[in-house]
């Protein structure tokens, strides 16, 4: 009995902690095939390319937290960091108005998805799809197929400054990770969040306001991918009308991996961190070990499937006990 119990337990160690199993095997396999890999630079590298997509993975989780998905992530970042870009280029807002402007434009693209969710019914996967589409091609259509470029010293700070050697951009990830794990573990939100992922009709008995809950999920991913388009767009110095391709993809293999369940009800801040540094890793590693470019969307596409096929798993053994 004693055997089987601890069996048991290393089994929902594993399961629970697995990214951070995966993220120490692949650091090391990294380290034999290339010693120069633990170098200050590409450390840097690592920590300045995870920060936007950090932002923009805790954000969708909380989409996810309720079994829902939004996949118009990368139109919120793309078409908000442009048009915030496009004013401030063109006189109408000083770069730090720019900035909040890029961030609230966020969080009232996430409002509507929520209420057009909540109040009509429509099905997530579908609504927030159009709702990408409609920005992707708001953004081709405001740069006109060319890039923003040129953008001032001060609005470009948080993606090329540091603090005591370490990247503003860095500082930042850490400062929204714990924010977000406040709301999460201490916070009445928080923990509706998780209940009307966990079970919605339980929720809705206990007097959770359920709509509430998805509107405000709905705004906060939207307004953190928003807070990350301005990121990246500080870093890269630009907004192209390509801004954040694959960027979805890596978001969603990262919280997936990271533990949120695509069934809503599961997941935590700490796994969701450790997604996001694995899948980063896995994208700086491929380059420095001189993996054929055209094949790293192939290998983005393989951490998905592993990670769906990890949820699954994880799912059944949890059903199974």
């Amino acid at each position: 009995m004693k055997s089987k119990n601890y069996r048991g337990n290393m089994v929902e160690l594993l399961s629970n902690n697995i990214v951070w199993f995966l993220l120490v095997i692949s650091l090391i396999v990294m380290g034999i095939y290339q010693p120069a890999f633990f170098t200050v630079t590409i450390i840097k590298n690592i920590l300045i390319q995870a920060s936007a997509l950090g932002i923009m993975t805790v954000g969708l989780a909380h989409v996810l937290l309720l079994g829902e998905i939004d996949l118009s992530i990368v139109g919120s970042m793309a078409f908000s960091a442009g048009l915030g870009t496009y004013l401030m280029k063109n006189n109408v807002l000083p770069w730090w108005l720019a900035i909040i402007f890029i961030i609230i434009f966020g969080c009232l693209i996430g409002l509507v998805n929520g209420l057009i969710i909540t109040k009509l019914k429509a099905a997530s996967l579908i609504e927030t799809i159009a709702m990408n589409l409609i920005l992707m091609g708001g953004l081709l259509a405001l740069t006109a197929g060319r890039t923003f470029t040129n953008f001032p010293q001060e609005y470009n700070y948080v993606g090329k400054g540091s603090i005591a050697g370490i990247p503003l951009m860095s500082i930042l990830l850490v400062l929204v990770f714990l924010c977000i794990g406040f709301l999460w573990n201490k916070t009445t939100f928080g923990r509706s969040l998780f209940a009307v992922g966990g079970n919605i009709s339980c929720a809705k008995a206990s007097g959770i306001n359920v709509d509430w809950v998805k509107i405000m999920a709905f705004v906060i991913s939207s307004g953190l991918c928003a807070l990350a388009g301005w990121m990246y767009s500080a870093y890269m110095g630009a907004v192209p009308a390509s801004f954040g391709d694959n960027m979805q993809m890596y978001a969603l293999a990262s919280a997936v991996i990271g533990g949120v369940s695509l069934t809503g009800g599961v997941g935590k801040v700490n796994g969701v961190l450790g997604g996001v540094l694995l899948i980063t890793l896995f994208q700086v590693g491929l380059n420095i070990l001189g993996i054929n470019p055209y094949l790293i969307n192939t290998a983005g596409g393989s951490m998905i499937m592993v990670a769906v096929i990890i949820d699954a798993l994880k799912n059944k053994y949890k059903a199974n006990h």
